[in-house]
């Protein structure tokens, strides 16, 4: 985490703070400004950390085994799974992300999680070898949205314990008071685009299993 952005979140901290119970507007908008680019530049750090991970997780060696066994489970799966299905996983999955301090470790594990699977099926089908991983995410409609979303999740939780662990007791319940409609916001847009991946996700494979 560059040092730049983590003392722009102390200030904005300390700042908070002390403007708590002063209404001056000017004030209030150059906090919520520096907030924004904080969260976008968060953001944009924990993409390429989930996109890390996923690329770790498929560059991992699975046995024909192990890759026969997973592969076999995730097409029964996906045969009884529809749009809904597969968004009421992902959002479930998503939420802990949310939570201060384990959801950065939880949203990596996923990434970790969800490359390997991906290895995991390339093994079993070698005419897939040539693929890419990291283009799943990026060069598919449903992974990017995918991705987007949980950089959201992670970049909040991130914001919530640095927030928590850099301000006093007296200030982290009007810090934290600031964040619940931010942070309502990045829920609700995490909501929306996993729902509509949910459903192109299994337009997708639905059409691909008909060829």
């Amino acid at each position: 985490m560059p040092n730049e952005v983590l003392k722009k979140i102390q200030i904005c901290s300390v700042e908070i703070g002390k403007t708590h119970g002063t209404p001056i507007l000017s004030n209030i908008y150059k906090i919520h400004k520096i907030m924004l680019k904080i969260r976008i530049i968060l953001f944009l750090i924990f993409l390429g950390l989930f996109s890390l991970s996923f690329q770790i997780g498929a560059m991992s060696k699975v046995s024909y085994e192990d890759a026969n066994d997973f592969s076999n489970e995730f097409l029964a799966v996906m045969e009884d799974t529809d749009g809904i299905g597969i968004f009421v996983n992902n959002f479930l999955s998503t939420l802990p992300m949310f939570i201060p301090g384990f959801g950065i470790i939880w949203g990596l594990y996923i990434a970790w999680s969800t490359g390997f699977g991906f290895a995991a099926i390339i093994s079993t089908i070698p005419g897939l070898s040539d693929i890419q991983p990291l283009s799943i995410l990026f060069l598919s409609s449903f992974g990017v949205m995918e991705l987007i979303a949980y950089s959201i999740a992670l970049s909040c939780g991130f914001l919530l314990i640095y927030t928590i662990i850099k301000n006093a007791r007296s200030q982290i319940k009007s810090v934290l008071k600031l964040q619940i409609k931010p942070n309502m916001i990045c829920i609700g847009i995490v909501m929306i685009l996993l729902l509509v991946a949910g459903f192109l996700e299994d337009y997708m494979i639905k059409s691909a299993q008909a060829l």
